[in-house]
């Protein structure tokens, strides 16, 4: 062939070998400059041109993947096609052998080594594995020899909604102050969904109260429990038991529920006075009761308990505050009147005394519906005691002559009863 034919040829040839190995998607070749078309005169340039080409795209073919999924709890009359395996060395022939490796090849996972199709054999649960791992192989049926490179690949579960929740710390117990305003937190509560939570709604919860309304909410989303009704009583009512749901799909029809009771005890503040259980308290004591001898109970009674109950006598009013004190029983909460200073019955015979019980720890929050403290009016009867006769004078001198008679009068001695009823003195 003359140079200048062969020139030409090589001139029109050589752009659109270019432009055919640019479409090829696996196939990458850095653009020509006029520096690197082949050599003037060379018939072999375009034959090892040509050759190139060919090898570069053997290098760079590969597998052709889409993501394969299979269903969970699948259980047709068939197997269930998962996916095709693919290499773009097959032309449509007989030629390549697909052999499949890896997580349940050959058990859970069969392939149709001509075709690629790969099918699922078996009931397949999210929950126990999420995917599989596989490798796939293509080789040449008659020689065995491998036509690809092997490549991993990963079959995933879909998801279905096939597991309610579940609230695996339930059931659960709290407490909240009485009195609380609306919107107190009370506790949060939790569930769990085994379900997917990227896929679809199947683990996407929404929180409900059965019972429990319209003492307490809960947030839909955040399962936070608050109060809903302002100054609950624990007086009135201690316990409330609360039954909460949770439901998958967003709480739309056909999601799975699952329950767990929540029981809420109001704890105790100081919204109660104490209040004496009678307003006048009679008392009796014997003029001779030795000092400090408890001669009565007075008792006010709180309707709360605890701190909050506990009360402080004293003695406020009456004609006997320095005769006689009052102190708290500590484990009764009673006031204990006792004798400060001796008392006579011929001197006073009764006395009047006004105590008053006042609550120890006051609540501020509460201090307006006060007072938190009462009083009562105590009367205390001195009682007579039967007391010695009393010699007029504590000594006496009598004189008598050494030769007085018998029985003679040497002088007199005199001595009375102090009691009221003066009793003969011999």
């Amino acid at each position: 062939m003359p140079e200048r034919l062969t020139e030409m040829l090589l001139d029109t040839w050589t752009p659109l070998i270019i432009l055919w190995i640019t479409v090829l998607p696996s196939i990458y070749m850095a653009p020509m400059n006029q520096s690197q078309v082949l050599p003037s005169g060379s018939s072999t340039g375009l034959k090892r041109l040509n050759e190139e080409q060919r090898v570069l795209n053997r290098s760079k073919r590969g597998w052709v993947w889409n993501q394969m999924f299979v269903l969970e709890e699948f259980s047709g009359p068939e197997p269930i096609l998962v996916g095709r395996l693919h290499t773009d060395l097959d032309p449509g022939s007989s030629k390549i052998k697909y052999i499949l490796s890896g997580d349940g090849a050959g058990t859970i996972f069969v392939i149709n080594d001509k075709t690629g199709d790969i099918h699922a054999m078996k009931r397949l649960d999210r929950e126990e594995k999420a995917e599989y791992t596989l490798t796939a192989q293509a080789v040449d049926r008659d020689t065995n020899q491998p036509l690809e490179p092997p490549s991993e690949f990963i079959i995933k579960v879909q998801d279905i909604n096939d597991n309610p929740p579940e609230f695996v710390d339930g059931p659960y117990h709290a407490t909240v102050p009485e009195m609380s305003v609306v919107g107190t937190f009370v506790t949060k509560v939790t569930a769990t969904d085994a379900d997917d939570p990227v896929y679809g709604n199947s683990a996407k919860l929404v929180y409900s109260i059965l019972e429990g309304q319209p003492y307490f909410s809960i947030e839909p989303h955040t399962a936070i429990i608050k109060t809903a009704l302002p100054n609950m009583d624990r007086e009135a009512k201690e316990e409330y038991f609360v039954v909460i749901q949770a439901k998958d799909m967003g709480g739309h029809m056909g999601g799975l529920s699952g329950t767990t009771t929540v029981t809420i005890t109001l704890t105790d503040v100081n919204d109660n006075p104490p209040k004496f259980a009678q307003s006048l308290y009679h008392f009796s004591v014997m003029e001779d009761v030795a000092l400090g001898e408890p001669i009565g109970r007075v008792k006010a009674n709180d309707l709360d308990i605890g701190e909050n109950a506990k009360s402080s006598y004293d003695i406020i009013e009456g004609d006997g505050m320095d005769i006689f004190e009052i102190t708290t029983d500590a484990q009764t909460q009673d006031g204990i009147i006792r004798v400060r200073k001796p008392l006579d019955f011929e001197t006073k015979k009764s006395y009047t005394l006004k105590v008053e019980a006042a609550n120890i720890h006051i609540d501020p929050r509460f201090i307006s519906g006060g007072p938190f403290k009462d009083t009562a009016t105590v009367k205390i009867v001195v009682e007579d005691a039967d007391e010695p006769p009393v010699f007029s004078s504590p000594t006496y001198l009598l004189e008598v002559h050494e030769n007085a008679a018998l029985n003679s009068v040497l002088g007199q001695v005199t001595a009375h009863d102090p009691d009221v009823s003066s009793s003969p003195i011999r």
